[in-house]
């Protein structure tokens, strides 16, 4: 069973939506602050941490920074009525999987939480060897003539996507809707811009991504 933690101040909303959670079959265990919060996740391992951002003690913020150090497989889906833009690129700066403002519907939250525990599936003993490169999906990380580059949490997920479909195209929604959550035009530039940063860390002259218009990416392996 997928265990979730769930960090907000807001004792009754939150215990309605634990309830709401847990129905769909997770563990859900609540904390009251983010000092707690943080407590909590050091005993628990949770797979997936709702974390509010303003809290008493530790802020969201604090909480995800410190735990992202640590923990670069932890997925963090940031719940919160801070919707400015600096807040949402700073919830992403840190590593966050998702921000989500509120109210926002149940049934969407739970629809993220399935959503991103199907997507990718990253296994510890798995790396796939491409052309003369090791990618380690659960590391983040590509090697190439001795020397590692770190991936960011999208990258890994857009290239594991890629990886998983080499030598076929997979549609540009559904890489935005597996690892952004939608299709919006903010997040097509988004995978834009991950998707030439990823070409620039694949240095090895054998692997290449292949942009097809109005229709998606193919990784090739020569």
């Amino acid at each position: 069973m997928k265990k979730i933690l769930l960090v907000d101040d807001d004792l009754k909303n939150s215990m309605l939506l634990k309830r709401f959670i847990e129905a769909e079959g997770y563990d859900v265990t609540y904390a009251s602050n983010g000092r707690i919060g943080y407590e909590l996740y050091k005993d628990l391992h949770p797979d997936l941490i709702l974390l509010d951002i303003n809290m008493p003690e530790m802020n969201g913020f604090e909480v995800a920074k410190i735990i992202r150090d640590m923990d670069k497989r932890v997925i963090i889906f940031f719940l919160t009525d801070r919707t400015d833009k600096v807040d949402r690129l700073y919830g992403f700066s840190l590593k966050g999987n998702d921000y989500i403002p509120k109210p926002f519907y149940p049934e969407e939250l739970i629809a993220k939480i399935n959503e991103r525990f199907e997507s990718v599936i990253i296994s510890k003993d798995v790396e796939y060897q491409l052309g003369h490169t090791i990618f380690r999906p659960n590391l983040s990380s590509l090697t190439y003539n001795g020397e590692t580059h770190s991936l960011s949490v999208r990258q890994t997920e857009i290239l594991a996507i890629l990886v998983q479909n080499i030598g076929n195209v997979v549609d540009r929604d559904t890489i935005l809707n597996a690892v952004w959550g939608d299709s919006s035009y903010a997040n097509s530039l988004a995978l834009n811009v991950q998707i030439t940063y990823l070409r620039k860390l694949l240095e090895d002259p054998s692997i290449s991504i292949t942009s097809l218009k109005k229709k998606g990416y193919i990784l090739m392996i020569q």
